[in-house]
This record gives C-alpha cells, sequence and structure tokens, in this order.
C-alpha cells in the first residue's frame, strides 16, 4: 500500500500514517496511480483510491440528518432509546465502519466508543473524526465519539463500565453500508471481511451487560448469531433487532 501525500504540507503525516501501517509514503502521483489501491492524504482530508472510485469518511453529509427537525425520525434511534436513560448514556458500536450511524447515536447525546479492527478502515474513521472536530457544524457531536482501533470483543471484555447500548451492523453478503453510494459500497467491501464468528460478537456484547443490544440488518434478513429479538423496528431496507439484557 501507498501512501500520497499531495504537496510538501502532507508529506510528515503520510510518513507517520505510513509507519501506523506498514505501508509507504509517496509524493508521486504516477507511483501511486500504479498500485490497484493506495491512500491519498491532501486538503481534503485522507481518501482510499481505486481506479475512478474513492472512498473517504465526511461527517457534513450527515449533518441534514441531525438538523431541521430530522432526527427525531431516525429509526435508529428508536431503537437505542431507552426509559431513564442517564444524562450522557453510553453506546457502544462495534462494527464502526466509517462511522455514520455512531454520528446519529452520537447527535442523539449518547458518547459513543466506536471499534474498528481494520487498520484502512480505522486510519479513514480517525481523519474523518479529526476533522469533525474542527468543523463547528460537527464538532460538539464529534466531540461525543472516541475510536478504539482492535478487535471489539477484545475492547467490550476490557470496558470499566457498563454500557446502556451496543450496537452491532456486521458485514455479510447482503449488507448496505448505510450513506455509501453503491460504487463505493464495493470498494469499502475490499476492506471489511464479513462476520467470522456471529455467535461470538452477540456473546461478548452479552457478557458486556449493557440495557439494550441492537442489530442492524436488512429487512428480510436473518437474526444474528440466529437469536430471536425481542421487537424489531423497521423501515424500507433496514431492520433494528432489539435485544434486551436483563
Amino acid at each position: 500500500m501507498k501512501i500520497l501525500a499531495e504537496g510538501p504540507a502532507f508529506s510528515e503525516e503520510a510518513g507517520r500514517l505510513a509507519a501506523r501501517l506498514n505501508a509507504e509514503a509517496v509524493t508521486d502521483p504516477d507511483e501511486a496511480a500504479a498500485e490497484e489501491q493506495y491512500l491519498r492524504l491532501g486538503a481534503d482530508g485522507l481518501s482510499l483510491v481505486q481506479g475512478k472510485m474513492s472512498l473517504r469518511g465526511d461527517f457534513t453529509e450527515l449533518l441534514p440528518r441531525i438538523t431541521g427537525g430530522h432526527l427525531q425520525h431516525e429509526k435508529l434511534l428508536r431503537a437505542v432509546r431507552l426509559k431513564d436513560l442517564p444524562e450522557t448514556p453510553l453506546a457502544v458500536d462495534c462494527t464502526a465502519g466509517l462511522g455514520e450511524d455512531s454520528f446519529i447515536i452520537a447527535a442523539a447525546g449518547f458518547r459513543v466508543i466506536l471499534c474498528e479492527y481494520n487498520p484502512l478502515i480505522c486510519a479513514l474513521l480517525r481523519d474523518a473524526l479529526e476533522r469533525a472536530k474542527r468543523d463547528p457544524g460537527t464538532a460538539e457531536t464529534a466531540g461525543r465519539m472516541e475510536l478504539r482501533e482492535g478487535n471489539s470483543v477484545e475492547t467490550l471484555a476490557a470496558l470499566t463500565e457498563r454500557p446502556d447500548v451496543i450496537y452491532l451492523d456486521p458485514m455479510f453478503p447482503e449488507k448496505q453500508k448505510s450513506g455509501i453510494s453503491t460504487k463505493k459500497l464495493q470498494l469499502f467491501k475490499t476492506l471489511e471481511a464479513p462476520c467470522g464468528d456471529e455467535a461470538e460478537l452477540m456473546e461478548a456484547a452479552v457478557r458486556a451487560c449493557p440495557r439494550r443490544i441492537v442489530v442492524k440488518r436488512p429487512v428480510k434478513g436473518p437474526f444474528l448469531a440466529g437469536k430471536k429479538p425481542g421487537h424489531a423496528i423497521s423501515c424500507r431496507n433496514i431492520r433494528y433487532d432489539c435485544y434486551t439484557i436483563s
């Protein structure tokens, strides 16, 4: 993997990222473009490039969903909201991806721990979060989001406080990532493998003792690990399966 620094101002940062990802930082666009995929670092942030496709996290694209009264219509929030939540409830997104759903949850006042195991996706997500924290329109929401790179099962086991909600959106062949177009979804899938052990993921979530587990599924998709939820909230293409933990 090569990381293209678009100008001298980004060379040092590209070098640090290359060391973290065991990649090579370059300044020649043709050298980077010779690769099937490469990372591009410039004034608009970090992007993954493959041919004419590129993938970049950008939380400002979600502003129309959290402003002007639109947030109250989000079905995801109907799934994660519980009675008697603390002033700042805690949610853990175990399959963060590019963090779109976490951003919606954080916009509703939750602190959100985002878990992402893939180093490249984590780099894209970290860059998007850093930009969001500098943007006046997204800074407050992004300030409630904390990224933790690594295996979510291990992250759950290491929690020092009980989460109110654990959110699971594991990749599988029929999955559609909210906020990512079809072409970008194809690029995303080259990085993110399907969930290797659904039962392990669900069991780890249960052991963390949240008040609720919410699992995102295609509307006609199977239950995660074959476990039937207490109730579900459906919209056109998506179903949120809700499990209450006593």
